[in-house]
Parts: structure tokens; C-alpha cells; sequence
């Protein structure tokens, strides 16, 4: 039977208008104040001296954990070169910076974890060399987060603290030393917590609580709030509630942290579609849910109710349907094509939800997870997975691999040629506009992958840098349109902004193939001259993929059709490619009496390249397909078979 689902209604349609600030509108200040565990009460995990709490933490965890942490006894903690900073200025490069930065949170997070694990008291001096260390540090976030001005000039001004990433996951990690090993930090100085507390405040607590910050509501262009809100909310959350001994001044952090929440969930999608792509979902919608399972540990579960919520629902399910194979998932802007899944949190969110498919996906990652890693970002979920070894000894796993979805809120369309096999096709497709989070020049962009392994693909982002996210980044070649599998039209490629998007977009699909059609025309200058183009990518299952261009131009008709892949690619014959995936060739067959063909090795040789060459390998090949003899109303069909 044949389904059209257009765009304009879907799952909106069909779940209803999603209810808005389902966090902050549910309980009052007061109501609040009554449901959250006072400080001194609470205890999230068992406490150090808790020791009948740490029986029941995995043993073979701790034993790895305090076998790392020896390693760093005679750690010698470094402070940051205020030239590390600058950097960022200087050439662009954040990485060094952040190196060192990171490296320092890792090995006090394995310390602190292996004191927890060991009790002995051997690792507390370490501890407090770091503790120390890190609090004497100008600035805990990174280099490449500092505002791009002259009053800056990649140096932070320690008289106007700000928030970021990573330094609100500095301050989790400091209020998870004051949690375990506070009573014995006393026992060696009451300065150190009286420290932690005062660079914590100072730094997170009283920014948040006085200054707006950008990321805590839509910006003024009607962009809704990215994976900063949540992933940040998530280590305020953790940190104040760790910390803040005043109860008072604990619930009204809540109570603002509950609304800026909602500033990210209530413009978010119903489908849950995530715009930043399944490595951004791991702190996006999973942070959400980050914040919604430290918000039940400290009120007796008052915010279960949020798993029943259909939009969280869905932002749960979105990661294991935008699965190409056991590698791969959605690239789309500047996700990464092989992401580590966070395994054991999203086993945890399936498990809350109610979705026996996303604890089975989880588990089935977990034997990728390092379960010693404590010290890098996210602490909170490490902590989970000490006590669930045995649970996950014993649960199913498994991929869905669903056989089709279509997002009409994302406007992104996955179909493969059979429920839950790699073999044979997978095609997505996407619409949506050029302002999204972690936006590429991408609509109407595609990708083709047959058995599990790329054919054609989106190439994704590489190292980020200076550049990244300043106004030259449409300068970065993998970022445009001209190097997606998208066509420049008279010259002209696509431009960034949210006007210029997909229009007239709708999906159908029955048992033997799935279709979404788009026009693409108005994601071009209206310099390119186009009246319609008319795209329609489509899986015929178990046959081909097949794209379609209809075409109206106003002027001039000069049109070159881009396809990136990872593959050599060859000429067989006028109208048929050969690209060379390693275990199988596939044909690409086009009309050669429209089109002469050029092939280009991309070189990787900048600094942005280098996150290429991680994930691709020096393989990125670009096909040109430029138009001859084209009429101002014209079409044609480019295809993918096996054989």
C-alpha cells in the first residue's frame, strides 16, 4: 500500500502540538524547593566511606582504574603557556590548548576514581596537586571559545568569567572530588574545598545566575538553542547541586536551569530530528536526558513524567534510526560518519523510555565503551555504569537497522533495501536550510553506501579551527555545496543563511521503494538564475538508487553535478563510472550525451584536513559531471547499481 507523508504534517500532525516548558512549568519555586533532597541529604552514589555502597560497584573497573591512576602519582601538572591561547589568534589552532587542558582533567578524574575505589588515601595528594592546579588556571574553558574581539585577543579576561563547555565540565569534575574525598581533603587543609567552592562560584554559579548567555535562549535571526544548552545545563545542574550548601540559593539555580532547559527543548523538532547529527546527539538530546535523571536523583523521580513525553521520546530514538551500518551513521554538517557511541547512556535512556530497540543498540556498543575513561567529559554517566556491569553482562543486544524513516520536521529520509540487514543499499537524503546547527551548504545533498560500506558520501567536517565558526567558514572546502553531492548552477553554489532552504518537500515510499522530492532552487542566489530544480532521490530496493534533476533556468545554462566519494573512481564506459569499493564495484550511471566527466583527488594538506584524513584516510575524490549542450528546461537521471 502507497503512503505520502508530506512534510507539513507528519508527526506533529499525527502526535499532536508538543507541549511546551514541560520542565519549568510543572512545579513552582516553592514546589521545588520541597521536592529537591537538601544537600547535606543527598547521596547520588555512595560516598567514599560508604564502603557497603562500593561493594557493589564492578570490581574489574576499579582494579583498571587504580592500575591507570598509579601511573599518575608523580604526575607533574603543567600550568598553560598563555601562548597556548594565543594561538587561536595566531594561527588558528585550538588544539594544543586543549591538549594539555584535557589531559589534566583526565588524569585527576582517574584519581579520584581510583581513591573512591581503593580508600587508602595514596592518590589524595595527587588529588590536591590537581585540584590546585586547575583552580590557578586564567580560564577553564577553551581557547577557541573566547569572543572573537580585540578586547580578547585570545586571552581570557579573568575579570568578566563566562560559561562555556568545558569549563562548566571543570566544575563537575571539581564538585565530584568535594563529594568523595572532601572530608579527607579537610583532614590535609580546609582551603581546598573552600577553593573549590569559591573558583566554582565565581566562575559558573554567579555568571549564570546574573549574565544572559547566548546559548541559553534562540538568537536574535530565530536560530533555537544547539547542544551548548543542555550539555551545559547538565554540568550546572550537577555541580550546583553537589556544592551549593545553601538550599536556598540551590533551588532558584534549579528552578532558572529548569527554564533555560526548556529554551532548548520547546523550539526543538516533534520528529526529535537532530540537526547536528548523531555525534552532536551525544550532547544534545542526550544531555537533555542527562538533565532529566539528575533532576530524578535529587527529587525521589518528581521528573519521571518526562519519559512519557513523546518528544523526548523521539529525541531518544533518533540515534539508533540514523544508523547506516555498524560503522557508520548520518554525516549531514558536521557530524562524523564513525562517532563513538556513549553505549551505556543510551542503554539507560532506552531503558527509561521504554524502548527495548535502543537498550539492545546500546548494549550492543558497550563492548566499545571504556569503562576506565572518567576523567574526559560527561562524568556524571561514568558513574552509572559502575553499578550496572552485571545488568549489562546480561542484556540483548542488537540493531534495528529500520528498513526506512523519514523526519519531516529535519526533512532527512534514511530506506535500505531490507529491515535490519546492511546488505545491499542505503540511501539518505536531506532537505532542511542552510542555517542549521553546524551548518553545511548541503540541501538536497545526498549519500549512497552499499553492504555497510560508503559508495557515495558526505564528507563531514574535519579539525576545527579558527576558522571553523568565524565568518570564513564557508572558506573551508568541505563545508560548501561544491564539494556535497549538490550541483553549482551559472557559476553559482549554494549560500548560507536560513532563506535559502528546501521548498515543496514531501516523502513517499511502499514496500519495493522509498522517495523524497525537493525543490532545491531557492538554496542558490537568485544570480544562479533558476526558476525550479526539481530533485528527487529514490531507493528502488534490491535494483538502484536512483537521482532525478528537473530543471527550469531563467538564464544561462551552465551546470556542473558534484559526487564526493572515498573510492578511486574510473571511467568504463561514456555514461558508466566504476567506483572501486574495496570489496565490490559499483556503477554510477549518468547521461553521457548531457554531461563530460572530470575526476580530482581532493588534496588534505591544511590544517581543517586533518579531522579528514582521521576519518577517511587520503581518499576523498571528487566527481565532476559538467553539462553540455543543456536545455532551460531540462532532466536527468543519475543512478547506482551493483552490477
Amino acid at each position: 500500500m502507497k503512503k505520502i507523508l508530506f512534510f507539513t504534517c507528519m508527526l506533529l500532525a499525527c502526535h499532536g502540538l508538543a507541549a511546551q516548558d514541560l520542565l519549568s512549568g510543572k512545579y513552582t519555586a516553592k514546589q521545588l524547593s520541597r521536592l529537591l533532597i537538601p544537600q547535606a541529604k543527598w547521596e547520588p552514589f555512595p560516598h567514599t566511606n560508604n564502603r557497603a555502597g562500593w561493594t557493589k560497584a564492578d570490581p574489574v573497573i576499579g582494579k583498571a582504574v587504580i592500575q591507570k591512576a598509579e601511573g599518575y602519582l608523580n604526575y607533574e601538572w603543567p600550568g598553560i603557556p598563555a601562548v597556548k591561547s594565543l594561538l587561536i589568534v595566531r594561527n588558528g589552532n585550538r588544539s594544543e590548548y586543549q591538549e594539555i587542558s584535557n589531559k589534566k582533567r583526565l588524569v585527576l578524574g582517574t584519581l579520584l576514581l581510583a581513591e573512591v575505589y581503593e580508600n587508602k588515601g595514596r592518590f589524595i595528594d595527587p588529588i590536591i596537586n590537581g585540584v590546585w592546579s586547575i583552580c590557578e588556571e586564567s580560564f577553564w574553558g577553551a581557547s577557541a571559545h573566547l569572543p572573537h574581539s580585540k578586547a580578547y585577543a585570545g586571552l581570557m579576561d579573568v575579570s568578566a568569567p563566562f560559561v562555556e563547555l568545558f569549563s562548566a565540565e571543570t566544575g563537575t569534575l571539581l564538585a565530584w572530588v568535594d563529594y568523595f574525598v572532601g572530608e579527607k581533603l579537610d583532614s590535609v587543609s580546609p582551603q581546598i574545598r573552600k577553593r573549590i567552592y569559591y573558583e566554582t562560584s565565581r566562575r559558573i554559579f554567579e555568571p549564570l545566575m546574573t549574565i544572559h548567555h547566548g546559548w541559553m535562549s534562540t538568537n536574535a535571526n530565530g536560530r533555537r538553542p544547539n547542544n551548548w544548552n543542555p550539555w551545559i545545563c547538565s554540568n550546572w545542574l550537577n555541580s550546583v547541586l553537589l556544592l551549593e550548601k545553601d538550599d536556598k540559593k540551590r533551588t532558584t539555580a534549579v528552578y532558572k536551569l529548569l527554564g533555560v532547559l526548556d529554551e532548548f527543548l520547546n523550539p526543538y523538532p516533534a520528529d526529535g530530528g537532530c540537526d547536528e547529527g548523531p555525534g552532536y546527539w551525544g550532547a544534545a538530546a542526550a544531555s537533555l536526558y542527562d538533565n532529566i535523571s539528575l533532576l530524578n536523583l535529587a527529587s525521589n523521580n518528581a521528573f519521571a513524567y518526562m519519559y512519557e513525553d513523546r518528544k523526548v521520546v523521539e529525541m531518544g530514538r533518533f540515534i539508533y534510526r540514523a544508523q547506516i551500518s555498524e560503522r557508520y551513521f548520518l554525516d549531514f554538517a558536521d557530524a562524523d560518519p564513525q562517532p563513538r557511541m556513549p553505549a551505556s547512556m543510551i542503554y539507560r535512556f532506552g531503558k527509561d523510555i521504554k524502548d527495548p530497540d535502543m537498550m539492545k543498540f546500546g548494549a550492543y556498543y558497550l563492548d566499545g565503551e571504556d569503562q576506565t575513561a572518567v576523567g574526559g567529559y560527561h562524568f556524571f554517566r561514568r558513574l552509572f555504569s559502575l553499578f550496572m556491569q552485571e545488568e549489562f553482562n546480561h542484556a540483548a543486544k542488537g540493531l534495528l537497522l529500520p528498513a526506512e524513516f523519514w523526519w519531516p520536521d529535519l526533512e532527512v529520509m534514511i530506506a535500505r533495501d531490507g529491515q535490519g540487514s546492511t546488505k545491499g543499499f542505503f540511501v539518505a537524503a536531506k532537505g532542511g536550510n542552510n542555517d542549521e546547527s553546524h551548518n553545511h551548504n548541503d540541501i538536497g545533498n545526498y549519500v549512497v553506501y552499499y553492504d555497510g560500506m560508503p559508495v557515495l558520501i558526505d564528507v563531514g567536517r574535519g579539525t576545527y579551527t579558527a576558522k571553523t565558526f568565524s565568518s570564513k567558514r564557508y572558506d573551508i572546502w568541505y563545508n560548501r555545496s561544491d564539494y556535497h553531492n549538490t550541483p553549482t548552477v551559472n557559476g553559482y553554489t549554494q549560500q548560507a543563511g536560513g532563506q535559502f532552504k528546501a521548498e515543496q518537500v514531501f516523502y513517499q515510499s511502499d514496500s519495493s521503494y522509498s522517495q523524497v522530492t525537493m525543490d532545491i532552487g531557492a538554496s542558490y542566489p537568485a544570480a544562479a538564475g533558476i526558476e525550479k530544480w526539481e530533485r528527487s532521490i529514490r531507493l528502488n530496493r534490491q535494483k538502484s538508487v536512483e537521482v532525478e534533476d528537473l530543471i527550469k533556468l531563467k538564464t544561462g545554462n551552465s551546470v556542473t553535478e558534484h559526487l564526493m566519494t572515498c573510492y578511486p573512481v574510473d571511467v568504463e564506459n561514456p555514461g558508466i563510472l566504476v567506483i572501486h569499493q574495496p570489496s565490490k564495484d559499483l556503477y554510477l550511471q549518468y547521461p553521457s550525451e548531457k554531461f563530460t566527466i572530470s575526476i580530482e583527488k581532493v588534496p588534505l594538506v591544511a590544517m581543517e584536513d586533518q579531522g579528514v584524513k582521521q576519518k577517511w584516510g587520503d581518499n576523498i575524490y571528487r566527481i565532476n559531471l559538467k553539462a553540455i549542450g543543456l536545455e532551460a528546461k531540462d532532466h536527468f537521471i543519475f543512478s547506482v547499481t551493483a552490477k
